[in-house]
């Protein structure tokens, strides 16, 4: 089955050991464009949450470092390949088990400031993994999201009752 994006919603919780899981579908999504059990994270350059994508999008990354490289120098701008190399590519791989589960490396987990709740949010070709917390602190753009996240956590306290 060819990768369709990352889409969706879904609410995790850590499990034992300190390790998280994948929900069904991203977990799904992820077999599709890694080819296997490899999720990618990376801390969100704008936001604090993590980005969480496959494999397959390593060759998309170096295409965009070629095209900035290429309007860098098409405007007469310095480009420090190097860097921005680092910056692209500085992601964190990491297996899945078939349920889902994996070790999130600690510096991402405290970057997103994530504890036990982890709300996945798709974003095509990548998606995001939010501290619920964080996610509320967000502007009206997120209010889908942050509903969803709501009727998660609404769900989950009523079932510890």
């Amino acid at each position: 089955m060819d990768f369709g994006g990352f889409s969706g919603q879904a609410l995790s919780l850590a499990s034992d050991k300190g390790r998280y899981v994948l929900p069904p579908a991203f977990r799904k999504a992820l077999k599709e464009s890694s080819g296997g059990r490899i999720v990618c994270l990376d801390s969100h350059p704008t936001m604090t949450c993590l980005l969480g994508f496959g494999l397959s999008r390593k060759a998309d990354l170096m295409a965009r470092l070629d095209r900035e490289e290429e309007l860098a120098f098409g405007a007469g701008r310095e480009f420090d390949r190097d860097t921005r190399a680092a910056q692209l590519f500085g992601f964190a791989e990491r297996p899945f088990d078939d349920s889902g589960r994996f070790v999130m490396p600690d510096h991402l987990r405290n970057l997103a400031e994530l504890d036990e709740h982890l709300y996945f949010q798709g974003g095509g070709a990548s998606f995001t993994i939010w501290n619920p917390r964080e996610l509320m602190k967000m502007g009206r753009d997120w209010a889908t999201a942050k509903a969803a996240c709501d009727a998660f956590m609404a769900e989950l306290e009523g079932k510890k009752k």
